[in-house]
C-alpha cells in the first residue's frame, strides 16, 4: 500500500470554483461550483458555510468538498485554509473550473499546467505554491474576442450550451469513483472517450 501512495495518490478535496451568491449561481464561471455540489449530493455531504475555510463545506469520509466563497479570484485563500487543516497534498486536490479553450459538452482531467488566465486556478497556484493539483475542465466556449470575456463568463450559457454542458458533467461524475480511488489513467480514458 505504501508504494502505491508513491506513484498515485487519490483525490481527497474536491473544489468547484465559482462566485458566491445567487446573482452569480447560473453563470459560465461557476461550471465549476456546479460539478462540486453534484459530487456533494451523490456523496450525500450537505454542503455548509464554513467559515474558516472560506467556503462552503461538506465531507463524506475521506473525501473534502468545498465550494469557496471567496469571489474567484481569492479561490486560494479557501483551498489553502482546507489543505493546510486537513494535511492535503496538491496531487491529492481536484479543482473543477469552467474553461474557454474547450467548447460546452467537453470536460476534461489533467494534472498541473499552466492558469491560463484563470483569475480562481492563479489564486490557487499560488496559494499552494506549486500548479500540480488536478484539474477538471469543464467547457464553456469562448466568446471569440478576449475583451469579451470578462462579460461571458458572468452571463448563464445558452440554452442548448448547458444541455451540452450539463452532459458532460454527468460524464464527469461517472468517473468520481475512479478518482477517488487514484486511477487516473482510467479516468482520462472514460471521460476523454465520452466527451469528444
Amino acid at each position: 500500500h505504501i508504494k502505491q501512495r508513491v506513484i498515485m495518490a487519490a483525490i481527497r478535496l474536491i473544489v468547484g470554483l465559482g462566485n458566491p451568491g445567487a446573482e452569480y449561481a447560473a453563470t459560465r464561471h461557476n461550471a465549476g461550483a456546479w460539478f462540486a455540489e453534484r459530487v456533494a449530493q451523490r456523496l450525500s455531504a450537505p454542503l455548509r458555510s464554513e467559515s474558516k475555510f472560506f467556503g462552503l463545506y461538506g465531507r463524506a469520509g475521506d473525501v473534502h468538498i468545498l465550494l469557496p466563497q471567496t469571489f474567484m479570484n481569492l479561490s486560494g485563500r479557501a483551498v489553502g485554509a482546507l489543505a493546510h487543516f486537513y494535511k492535503i497534498l496538491p496531487d491529492e486536490i481536484l479543482v473543477a473550473h469552467d474553461e474557454l479553450d474547450l467548447a460546452p459538452g467537453v470536460a476534461r482531467l489533467k494534472l498541473g499546467g499552466g492558469h491560463g488566465g484563470h483569475n480562481g486556478l492563479r489564486d490557487i497556484h499560488a496559494a499552494l505554491t506549486t500548479p500540480d493539483y488536478w484539474r477538471l475542465r469543464v467547457g464553456i466556449g469562448h466568446p471569440g474576442h478576449k475583451n469579451e470575456v470578462a462579460t461571458f463568463v458572468l452571463k448563464p450559457p445558452r440554452k442548448e450550451e448547458q444541455t451540452a454542458m450539463d452532459t458532460a458533467l454527468d460524464h464527469a461524475e461517472t468517473i468520481l469513483p475512479d478518482l477517488l480511488a487514484g486511477r487516473f489513467p482510467e479516468a482520462m480514458k472514460a471521460l476523454h472517450t465520452a466527451c469528444k
